[in-house]
């Protein structure tokens, strides 16, 4: 079964590059009214999803759809269908000195497989990057989310089907191992194969895949405070970044302080308090929160408290001596997903983002970014923390590949 559906898929990718841009977009704007119209019945069968996941699991506000954000996933499908195709784009030019004329130019990959966890976003963010770059979409959501994605796809189904295009553009696998197995051995099938989750997904995926995969990385993010930090930037920065949502990928998991700013460490994590983060902190941090902070969220940091994504209320903090110390620090640990400088050293700035091998290096801004729709990206298809091809959010150019046009008049080669 699941062989004929990635031969559905696959046929369909030979015939979405000749849809026109016009259509293209009538179909994502139609599918974003559907969402607004379809609120109830998409948030019926998230709750059946809900009600089998304890609220206590990290992934559980992953999971959740709410009106609100059925909204911004609606507004983001338009923002898609507004941004330009970057299909058929000429890349380059040149014609040789025997007269052959070489263009580069963008296409689309094909079939572009995704395997992800409970996140039933993920299915509409997907298929509206593909639809917009003429791919087809593999659908492999995890069976918390079955019932989220069942509802959306059979949504989406339904206006393709109503605007005359191919409905095999999109297709859900079934939940189970096994489709995973078979998606990441469909050589001559999937194009390209993205996995988003959690790093034992992710890991999995890049030993076991005979396919190409763009690997998106864990989030372990840190955010230092500098010797020359501003205070309020940094609390509201260290604050957004960790509370904003915990279960997401750009979530700070390690504040890195350096020891000249031991004293401002309670002002700087007070209002976290509020939202009940417990922090665990080296000998230093601790001792400078001790009794300014609810002992009942002060923990004593252990060597499993760095180099972790925790996607919980909750948060690792490193004192170090100096900025190269930092520096070091973030090198050890990084997932090379976001990473943070709070400083108003403008040369200490430059040499953090030089320095800093990941995918996104702020200053001065929180990591909470790192998000296709704040880049002007209008969605993502996953963040990747690779350096091949694609790094950072990705989105309508990054699920393109390219081909060479040669064209001339009876050229030969001697």
């Amino acid at each position: 079964m699941i062989e004929n559906t990635l031969q559905l898929l696959k046929n369909a990718s030979y015939s979405l590059p000749l849809l026109e841009e016009d259509k293209v977009n009538d179909v994502l704007l139609s599918v974003a009214d559907a969402i607004e119209s379809n609120t109830d019945t998409l948030l019926k069968a998230n709750a059946e999803d809900l009600a089998r996941m304890d609220k206590a699991n990290p992934m559980y506000d992953r999971l959740m759809l709410t009106k609100e954000r059925l909204a911004g996933i609606a507004s983001d499908m338009r923002s898609v269908a507004g941004l330009t195709n970057p299909v058929g784009k000429v890349i380059s030019e040149t014609v040789r000195p025997n007269g052959m004329k070489l263009t580069r130019v963008r296409v689309p990959f094909g079939v572009i497989g995704v395997i992800y966890e409970a996140r039933p976003n993920v299915s509409f963010d997907v298929f509206s990057l593909c639809l917009k770059t003429r791919n087809a979409c593999a659908l492999k959501g995890g069976s918390d989310a079955y019932s989220s994605n069942c509802a959306i796809v059979e949504l989406i189904h339904s206006v393709l089907k109503e605007k005359g295009v191919d409905p095999h553009a999109v297709e859900l696998l079934p939940a189970g191992h096994e489709a995973a197995n078979e998606l990441m051995r469909a050589v001559g099938m999937v194009d390209l194969l993205i996995p988003r989750g959690s790093a034992r997904l992710i890991k999995s995926v890049r030993e076991q895949a005979q396919v190409p995969v763009i690997e998106t990385g864990a989030g372990v993010c840190h955010t230092y405070f500098d010797s020359e930090g501003d205070l309020k930037k940094g609390a509201d920065i260290i604050f957004n970044a960790k509370t904003r949502r915990v279960s997401v990928c750009n979530a700070l998991d390690s504040l890195i302080i350096h020891k000249d700013r031991l004293k401002d460490l309670p002002e700087l994590c007070i209002r976290m308090a509020a939202k009940n983060v417990v922090i665990e902190a080296d000998d230093e941090a601790y001792a400078a929160l001790e009794g300014k902070y609810p002992a009942e969220l002060l923990e004593h940091a252990t060597d499993e408290s760095f180099g972790k994504e925790f996607l919980a209320y909750r948060m690792s903090i490193k004192t170090v001596n100096s900025f190269d110390e930092a520096v070091l620090h973030v090198r050890k640990y990084t997932s090379h997903h976001s990473e943070c400088i709070v400083t108003e050293n403008a040369e200490k700035a430059r040499l953090f983002q030089q320095y800093t091998d990941a995918a996104c290096v702020y200053v001065n801004v929180s990591t909470a970014f790192t998000d296709g729709g704040q880049f002007g990206l209008g969605a993502e298809i996953g963040i990747s923390t690779q350096k091949m091809h694609a790094r950072g959010p990705m989105a309508l150019e990054e699920i393109t590949t390219y081909k060479w046009l040669i064209n001339g008049d009876g050229q030969t080669r001697s």
